[in-house]
């Protein structure tokens, strides 16, 4: 797994602006300050180039953008056309250097793909670690500004422009705004300050804010004790929806002992898109309903997580969310026969719900049943009152509608009966004042 994510080059609601040294930068260098002699004399392998290594001793009165990049990341080769364009279009003016950590053979093999040989006469650097490690990062694409020899900004790619580049030329008040790539493995906003407090523990921790935070990524982490119990949850750049799902699956695996799906959840709130906000055609969203969260109890009260986290989000979310018996229409499995033609004969276990051919081999029922509560056409929520408790060996065609699927569970002796139950749901209702 890569240890950086691959950020997309979409404008964002929420900018962090500062001009202070920051996790996207070395803690020595601030924006303003020189750049070190080493990053002019260090020789850097390049592919694209007659020559095996550059340095850029001879390009310090040029503006310099260095741009980290690298080639399973798709945001980085979507800015790729920009990135020449703009190299032609300033010329000398400008440097423009891509830099991978990757290996040579990676980036060749790139260059060399039917999309890579656009860009065949492009630069690039491999295996860097120097200005890797000079300007650490978290994600990429992600763009360093370099002029008269000293750092002038760190961005995102959706900041290099043509109108950027010719303010920063020009030297009018540039538009450019700071992004600071945040550090994940700490907590959301928490002062590096904190870590010099050697005799203090951190108890309990909360932080929760709306809007889209700039080059940390969407997701999520476990925070866990030296013992490896989980204490802490955080999320970033996610919906209310996304969150409240996430708590909710670990809350029915405690007290239900049930798989958690979306079909146990009941939405009653006026504005329900505020929970999930709707996709634009290129899979982005203004940030404007995404959240970030975290929340860290101390470890003898590892068990109560989930609780204590959506009682925290009950009070300032502005929603309620409740676990409550609810009744239910409900598609009740049941079987129809004392004959059994269920038992499995053994062997390799395979589930493959909801694919066609829809397989269960050497596994318990309830894995069908646990994934047509999933995302297949069918709404309504499926429970097992069959009693079967052995493994079993089960193949129908595929899961396409009731009428089909009863009539293949019906070879088994087994049906699917409409009828209303008292169910577990997750109930997300508007907060009263």
């Amino acid at each position: 797994m890569k240890n950086i994510f691959c950020r997309g080059i979409m404008s964002f609601a929420f900018i962090i602006v500062a001009a202070t040294a920051s996790f996207a930068q070395n803690k020595s260098l601030k924006i303003g300050d020189s750049l070190p002699e080493s990053f002019w004399s260090t020789p850097l392998k390049t592919v694209n180039h007659p020559q095996k290594t550059i340095n850029l001793s001879e390009d310090k009165n040029k503006l310099i953008l260095i741009d980290f990049w690298s080639t399973w990341c798709s945001a980085c080769l979507m800015s790729l056309p920009k990135i020449e364009a703009l190299q032609q279009k300033f010329g000398d003016k400008v440097k423009i250097l891509p830099v991978s950590s990757q290996d040579k053979a990676a980036l060749e093999k790139y260059f060399s793909s039917s999309n890579g040989k656009k860009y065949k006469s492009m630069m690039s650097t491999y295996e860097d670690k120097k200005l890797h490690d000079l300007f650490p990062h978290a994600g990429v694409p992600f763009i360093i500004w370099i002029k008269d020899g000293k750092l002038f900004n760190t961005t995102d790619a959706v900041q290099l422009t043509e109108q950027t580049i010719n303010e920063v030329l020009s030297g009018d008040k540039s538009s450019l705004q700071t992004i600071i790539q945040m550090d994940r493995a700490r907590p959301l906003m928490l002062s590096e300050d904190y870590d010099r407090q050697k005799n203090v523990q951190l108890l309990n921790y909360s932080f929760f804010a709306k809007g889209q935070i700039p080059d940390i990524g969407a997701g999520g982490t476990y925070r866990k004790t030296t013992s490896g119990k989980i204490h802490g949850r955080q999320f970033t750049n996610l919906s209310l929806w996304d969150m409240y799902y996430a708590i909710g699956y670990e809350l029915f695996k405690q007290q239900d002992k049930t798989s958690f799906t979306e079909k146990r959840m009941i939405i009653e709130v006026k504005k329900p898109e505020q929970l999930l906000p709707i996709e634009k055609a290129d899979g982005s969203n203004d940030g404007t309903h995404l959240y970030n969260y975290e929340f860290i109890i101390p470890e003898q009260k590892y068990d109560s997580l989930y609780n204590y986290m959506l009682e925290d989000l009950n009070r300032y979310s502005g929603y309620t969310v409740t676990l409550e018996k609810r009744p239910v229409q409900c598609l009740v499995l049941v079987r129809t026969s004392t004959k059994d033609k269920l038992a499995t004969k053994g062997g390799e276990k395979r589930s493959t719900f909801p694919q066609t051919p829809s397989i269960l081999k050497n596994v318990p029922l309830k894995n069908m049943v646990n994934m047509l509560n999933g995302e297949i056409p069918i709404k309504e929520l499926f429970i097992d009152e069959t009693g079967y408790t052995g493994n079993v060996d089960l193949e129908i065609s595929g899961v396409k509608d009731i009428t089909t699927l009863k009539k293949e569970l019906q070879r088994y002796d087994l049906d699917l009966i409409p009828q209303e139950r008292q169910v577990l749901m997750m109930v997300i209702k508007d907060q009263r004042n």
